[in-house]
């Protein structure tokens, strides 16, 4: 998974835990997610800065329930062909209604869907940067289109609209510019990105920290510090429960997290830490490229660094233990990450839950819904 591929087969299943109050919602952030609720709550913490990683959450909980839901959300995910002529030619059939992904649409459905389409092409040809206000009106439309439940509210956690591009700092001090060359370099060419963990060397160094830069940017110097979006702070501090899925540490994780400039003096590592709710880490059932050679307590060491913004500005630093931030860690039964216990509880992380994994396809070794469910479930019914 970058992004998304290893909570997906689960983010779809967290539902069930959110319905055992009669008035519940599940959070997921993408790069952050919430919605009030008086009962059972979920947040859910995976993602970077990339538009890819909304889409994909949005249409994992997007409605499956009728034959045309499911058309909607085949024709929502589908993918251009890398040729541009082809691209060219299928994207036309799309707008023009004339393409089999059309097949099980009501006509009022498509028509409404065609609209956006057709303006959304006259503002690319015009190379308008008005397309949206803000991410979150797009995710809002998204939404509506695909009927995600309206339990379920995805949010950006940055409140911007400019041009922001991910970077890495590496301990030796090297600076890699783009999420793709941090976790899955592209070496400059057009080609898919290989997700593979078997297809990239590994890092030079270790990773110290994440950050944003401007678009244009190199180096330090063009670092910046987003504001962090003022609605997921509300549901921050509503939440019954924090969790922080599985998935590319410092590309996924982190980014949602670190170096995002407090609204009012209270950013996202000053909630989390004063909230008294369960907070659970699903640790990841394999390293990668960012994480190579990492034990369990690193990844609460990267999660702790990231909310207390260590590698930051000194006077915007925070000191809190990662026992603020982390009650739990679930644990894939055929994981591969060794799980240092001592360090955790040095750490003051006592409660470590195992539970079974599942094989997937294209994200290796994950949870199973059902027990992931069962064991969170268990976790919120004994506070």
């Amino acid at each position: 998974m970058s992004g998304q591929r290893a909570l997906q087969g689960i983010s779809v299943v967290l539902y069930p835990i959110a319905q055992m109050g009669s008035d519940s919602s599940t959070h997921c952030f993408s790069p952050s997610a919430a919605s009030d609720t008086d009962t059972i709550s979920l947040l859910v913490f995976s993602g970077g800065p990339a538009v890819g990683d909304i889409r994909s959450r949005c249409l994992r909980l997007s409605d499956q329930s009728t034959n045309e839901a499911l058309a909607v959300r085949t024709l929502l995910g589908h993918r251009l062909p890398l040729d541009a002529q082809k691209a060219k030619s299928e994207w036309y059939d799309i707008v023009e209604g004339n393409h089999s992904l059309w097949t099980g649409v009501s006509k009022p459905y498509r028509e409404t869907i065609r609209t956006f389409l057709a303006y959304f092409q006259g503002q690319i040809l015009r190379r308008s940067d008005e397309l949206f206000v803000s991410v979150t009106e797009a995710i809002f439309l998204f939404s509506r289109v695909s009927q995600i439940p309206s339990e379920s509210l995805v949010l950006p956690v940055i409140s911007t609209n400019d041009r922001l591009t991910l970077a890495g700092e590496l301990w030796d001090g090297t600076i890699i510019r783009g999420q793709n060359e941090i976790s899955h370099p592209t070496n400059g060419t057009m080609q898919p990105v290989d997700k593979s963990n078997l297809s990239v060397l590994a890092l030079p160094s270790r990773l110290k920290r994440v950050f944003y830069m401007s678009s244009e940017g190199s180096n330090l110097l063009h670092e910046v510090f987003p504001l962090v979006n003022p609605m997921v702070l509300e549901q921050l501090k509503s939440v019954d429960c924090i969790v922080y899925a599985m998935g590319s540490l410092f590309t996924s994780i982190c980014p949602s997290l670190v170096n995002i400039i407090p609204s009012v003096l209270m950013g996202i590592g000053e909630i989390i830490s004063s909230r008294s709710c369960p907070k659970v880490l699903l640790l990841n059932g394999t390293c990668d490229r960012e994480t190579n050679g990492f034990m369990a307590s690193c990844f609460v060491t990267a999660i702790t660094d990231a909310l207390n913004r260590t590698h930051g500005h000194p006077h915007n630093n925070l000191h809190n233990s990662p026992s603020r931030y982390m009650t739990t860690i679930f644990v894939l039964k055929d994981g591969e990450i060794p799980i240092d216990e001592k360090c955790l509880a040095e750490q003051g992380i006592f409660h470590v839950v195992i539970v079974d994994s599942i094989v997937d396809p294209t994200a290796g070794v994950i949870f199973d819904p059902k027990s992931l469910i069962r064991s969170l479930s268990d976790l919120l019914q004994a506070e």
